[in-house]
């Protein structure tokens, strides 16, 4: 067993890209975004990170930097020839619709996650938004993970069904969105469509529902988490991301998945991807204390009491 595996509590797999984002109020270049980038930062705060990408040769310094400073391991991240995968968006006056201005996959074409010896048997496992074939090619390198969550949207829901029928089978936790979840099952209405994917085998799923927060669909029932109101939102890009970050971060740190972790670590998914959409691109979360999230969580807390 590698020394390193004893400080890894969570591995996660996913994009890292350059991001060129313009809201109503700003716009901002050369950004370091993807989703192993907000949800492995997220989930620092909380346990050792293990993170699984590539890069290009173009890739900031800076930004290794900013991946060392968070306590994240960088076994699995991969440097090669090429560019960064990169991205470019406007968001609408409402900054909930955007509208994407490029995507240039570059070096992530062809990215094949590889799993270090040290991070095959950590517990916890996030498959970000990648495709299915990916997420199932991960799953096989896994030896003993104790609990996998995956991400998936609807552009995978459209072109590679049947793999993502294979990721859903095999993980403990879906995590989508409210259209997404009715896209995936042909049914109207959240609660509908949870049951269905529950029936095609995960034990949990968890419906991301933007700035109306997000739902728990278990065996033990129904739990609904709000979003944390935010006075001025900056930009929203990597929400969805830092809130799985955050969430199973903070599950992780707990050691133990039961109803009431699993409620605890929703709290604190929604009230970290809170302080995501305060800055642009990681600036808000890089800086994040335990205590500004502890007296966050205990605000959201007390707005859910009846």
């Amino acid at each position: 067993m590698s020394e390193n595996k004893q400080d890894l509590d969570l591995i996660i797999v996913g994009s890292i890209g350059l991001d060129d984002v313009e809201t109503p109020n700003e716009k901002r270049t050369e950004l370091l975004g993807g989703s192993v980038s907000y949800a492995c930062v997220a989930s620092s705060r909380y346990v050792k990170t293990g993170m699984v990408g590539i890069v290009g040769a173009d890739f900031p310094e800076r930004y290794h930097e900013l991946y060392a400073k968070q306590n994240i391991d960088l076994q699995g991240l991969e440097q090669v020839e090429g560019k960064t995968f990169r991205w470019g968006g406007v968001y609408d006056a409402d900054f909930i619709n955007r509208t994407t201005i490029f995507t240039d996959l570059n070096v992530f074409e062809t990215f094949s996650p590889k799993l270090p010896d040290a991070y095959q048997s950590v517990p916890y496992l996030l498959l970000g938004n990648i495709s299915p074939d990916l997420q199932l090619s991960v799953l096989d390198q896994c030896k003993d993970v104790s609990f996998v969550v995956a991400d998936t949207m609807d552009l995978w829901i459209n072109i590679a069904l049947d793999s993502l029928k294979q990721v859903i089978g095999r993980v403990d936790m879906l995590m989508l969105n409210d259209s997404e979840a009715e896209l995936l099952t042909g049914h109207r209405g959240v609660r509908k469509a949870s049951e269905a994917i529950l029936s095609m085998g995960p034990r949990y799923v968890v419906v991301k529902r933007g700035e109306h927060g997000a739902m728990l669909f278990s065996p033990e029932g129904i739990f609904i988490v709000p979003a944390y109101p935010v006075t001025d939102v900056v930009d929203p890009t990597g929400a969805g991301d830092s809130f799985a970050g955050g969430f199973l971060g903070d599950l992780a740190a707990r050691g133990e998945v039961t109803e009431t972790n699993l409620r605890q670590a929703l709290l604190t998914g929604s009230v970290v991807a809170s302080f995501n959409v305060e800055s642009f691109s990681l600036d808000r979360l890089s800086e994040l204390s335990s205590e500004d999230i502890a007296a966050r969580t205990a605000e959201l807390a007390a707005m859910m009491q009846a």
